[in-house]
């Protein structure tokens, strides 16, 4: 027997998702959402609400970074989330994050987070509250790499559990891509 739950945001894995801005003033900036995924192959969509001091500075600087919230940093992402940088401006050094500039667009990396995208933004819809961007960039530190690839059991990424007010870290290999069904052939 299945349990219903009516019309609710729960869908897993969520990621969490560091994006990344500079203000006007080159000041960076970071919150957390969980509510984004691919959309294309190389655009990203997230559902960010027009309040946020990240979605008017990237609506003004035309881009932004999205990066993989990792097991290693739960605290600080988190903090990312609860902050509002409308009025806790120094949330990135609270944190105790070291910034860098993306070499691709006007946008902030974290150096303590091992994996981004750099992005262009495409559109903003504020009825929807839908962010699209062109992803022009994906960078990865070589500490979560293994032969040249993005290796997530080294990257150790978090997933957002909307039931439980958690986070899960991703991690067990299950199977083989485009594989592992083609013995139902």
């Amino acid at each position: 027997m299945r349990k219903n739950f009516g019309s609710k945001p729960y869908l897993y894995p969520q990621p969490v998702l560091i994006i990344g801005t500079y203000d006007e003033d080159g000041n960076p900036d970071a919150m957390n959402a969980a509510w984004g995924g691919i959309s294309e192959a190389n655009q990203i969509s997230i559902c960010l609400s027009a309040g946020h001091k990240t979605v008017r500075n990237l609506l003004k600087s035309g881009a932004f970074t999205v990066s993989v919230a990792d097991a290693g940093h739960v605290k600080e992402c988190d903090w990312f989330g609860i902050a509002s940088g409308n009025t806790v401006p120094d949330k990135i050094a609270r944190a105790g994050f070291h910034v860098s500039r993306s070499e691709f667009v006007n946008a902030p990396l974290f150096e303590e987070l091992p994996m981004a995208l750099d992005c262009r933004v495409i559109d903003y819809n504020p009825d929807t509250c839908i962010l699209r961007g062109e992803i022009v960039n994906v960078n990865a530190d070589e500490s979560v790499l293994t032969g040249g690839k993005i290796d997530p059991a080294k990257l150790r990424p978090i997933t957002f559990d909307p039931v439980n007010n958690a986070y899960i870290v991703l991690g067990e290999k299950v199977g083989n891509a485009f594989h592992d069904g083609a013995a139902l052939k």
